[in-house]
This record gives structure tokens, C-alpha cells and sequence, in this order.
């Protein structure tokens, strides 16, 4: 398999597995679908991490598989891609992104579905499509502008330049930079740390911040709404509210 999930105390990580680059071919971007859909239906999958190794995420698509594609091909294949992705984008879990190495072009946008991400110091960023005569097809155009402004992202997208991690950082398209060696330990301890907060109101928070940012406030607002007083149903609520009363903040132990 290209692609591999890897579960341990409540942490799924997706493994990239491709070497020597990560390529994103189709038989990848599939596996990457398939294993998104996997953790959204596995309860004992608490919070996620997107992982290439140690030397690479992701360097972009199979150019090679690309260029035997015509038109036609293409109009098939593209939507089947977004999909993969938004597939990603759309667990309804806590996602990080462990980027080691190069993340450019559908690597890049791989790290864009995640909720956060944490990059080495030897990371490089990019969205190099332009360079192919081609524009950013899994999602790039949308969520990098979204993350980061629509100016910052025409820069990035109009040049196809790679960025180093601490330009990366600057821009906001990564949010934190450790030793590479450092990477996936940390990764994981942050999503260790969520998996164990309670599943369902981290899933509202999510899906109230993702959907909020496609609509207008009231309609956030009223997202938001629903969501909050839902939660008043679950036993995590129940349990927070106890746990404050008696012993203080922060101290509760969800299940």
C-alpha cells in the first residue's frame, strides 16, 4: 500500500509510504480517501496525523502518470481528486500535519486539509504548479487562500516559488517549526493530547469553525447555536461541568 493507518492511544496517523518522493499518484490519492473515510467511522480514532517520514511529505503529484492524461481523462479524474482530499479536510476529528522535507503542489494542499501544522526546519512549501502551465487542482487555489489571504496565496501560486519553514511560519501556513527530528513526536503529542479531550465537542468545534468560514456571520452564529446547545445532551458536557464544579479546571476525564 502507498498509504498506511498506524492506530495507537486514540492517534490515527496516516502514513505516506511512496518512496523515494511521496508522489501523489492515483493509486495514492484513493488509499489516502479510503483511509479518511476509515478514521471519520472508527470511534476508537480520536484525533489524526498526516505523516510522510522522515525525509519527505509529499513532493506533489505523479507528473509522469499526469502527462499521459489528456482533456478528457482529466475531467474525469479531477473531481475524484478533490474528493480524496476533501475527504481529508472533512474528518470530523482533530487532523495535524507532520511535514518533513518538501510538501509542494498536492503535498502542499495535503497539509492545507489538516487542522494544524507543524513543520521541520528543513521544510520546504509550495505550490509549484504554475511552473507546468497548470494551477493548483486539489484544492490549493481554495484553501491556501483561505488560510493565508488571497494576496499572500497569488504570490505563492502566480510564481510557484518554494518556501523555507520560517518564511512558512511567517505567512501562516504552518504553525510551528521544530527540529526535524522533532517532528513527528511532536505531532503526535498534540494530537494525544486532543484525543483525549471529549470527541464530540471538539467535532462541533470543528465543523462550526470549517462551516462558519464558507458563510455569513448570522449563519455562522446560528451554526455555532446548534451545535453549543447540543452538546448540553452529552455525557462529555455533563462531565466537564461536574469535574469544574468539584475539583476545578481542567482536570476532567472525558471518555
Amino acid at each position: 500500500m502507498t498509504v498506511n493507518l498506524e492506530v495507537a492511544d486514540g492517534v490515527g496517523t496516516i502514513r505516506l509510504d511512496r518512496p523515494p518522493m511521496n508522489a501523489l499518484d492515483i493509486a495514492t490519492q484513493d488509499r489516502l480517501r479510503e483511509l479518511a473515510e476509515e478514521v471519520t467511522r472508527r470511534d476508537e480514532v480520536r484525533a489524526v496525523v498526516l505523516w510522510g517520514g522522515e525525509k519527505v511529505f509529499a513532493a506533489g503529484a505523479d507528473i509522469k502518470e499526469m502527462q499521459a492524461m489528456d482533456h478528457a481523462a482529466m475531467v474525469v479524474r479531477s473531481k475524484a481528486l478533490q474528493d480524496a482530499f476533501t475527504a481529508v479536510a472533512r474528518i470530523p476529528k482533530p487532523v495535524v500535519a507532520a511535514l518533513t522535507g518538501y510538501a509542494l503542489g498536492g503535498g502542499c494542499e495535503l497539509a492545507l486539509c489538516a487542522d494544524f501544522r507543524i513543520a521541520a526546519d528543513n521544510a520546504k512549501l509550495g505550490q509549484p504548479e504554475i511552473l507546468l502551465g497548470l494551477i493548483p487542482g486539489a484544492g490549493g487555489t481554495q484553501r491556501l487562500a483561505r488560510l493565508v489571504g488571497p494576496s499572500k496565496a497569488k504570490d505563492l501560486i502566480f510564481t510557484g516559488r518554494q518556501v523555507k519553514a520560517d518564511e512558512a511560519l511567517t505567512l501562516g501556513l504552518v504553525d510551528r517549526v521544530v527540529p526535524a527530528a522533532e517532528v513527528y513526536e511532536q505531532a503526535h503529542a498534540w494530537a494525544a493530547r486532543l484525543a483525549a479531550g471529549p470527541a464530540l465537542a471538539l467535532r462541533a468545534a470543528k465543523e462550526s469553525v470549517d462551516a462558519g468560514l464558507e458563510t455569513d456571520i448570522d449563519t455562522g452564529l446560528a451554526i455555532e447555536r446548534t451545535w453549543f446547545a447540543g452538546l448540553f445532551a452529552t455525557e462529555d458536557r455533563e462531565t466537564g461541568m461536574r469535574s469544574f464544579v468539584e475539583e476545578g479546571p481542567g482536570k476532567a476525564k472525558f471518555r
